[in-house]
């Protein structure tokens, strides 16, 4: 079945950073969009960044400047670079594949970040 699987979550200091990993398993990863998302707790899920399977990134605008993704097709894992991290950014962040056009949607199971100040 298909796999993914976060890792790198942890607690860190203001202004800190983390790399979050995410290995992907069981589906041709070059064709989907990956992504990662977070939830704080009482909030909705929300879009960090995703990135094409051609490479173009976006991001949310409260993270651009600080947060960076990258893939890399051969290890089947995507990336969140976070610098400059804030307590806002505090969350369970997850990892998704979405293929628009088979419709398709893969969820990772969490990793929690929690960003003291």
């Amino acid at each position: 079945q298909v796999q993914l699987e976060e890792s790198g979550g942890g607690l860190v200091q203001f202004g800190g950073s983390l790399r979050l990993s995410c290995a992907a398993s069981r589906f041709v990863f070059s064709n989907y969009v990956m992504g990662w998302y977070r939830q704080a707790p009482g909030k909705q899920r929300e879009l960090v960044a995703d990135i094409s399977s051609g490479g173009n990134t976006n991001f949310a605008d409260s993270v651009k400047g600080r947060f960076t993704i990258s893939k890399d097709n051969a290890k089947n894992t995507v990336y969140l670079q976070m610098n400059s991290l804030k307590p806002e950014d505090t969350a369970v962040y997850y990892c998704n594949a979405r293929h628009g056009i088979l419709r398709i949607n893969y969820w990772g199971q969490g990793t929690q970040v929690t960003v003291s100040s």
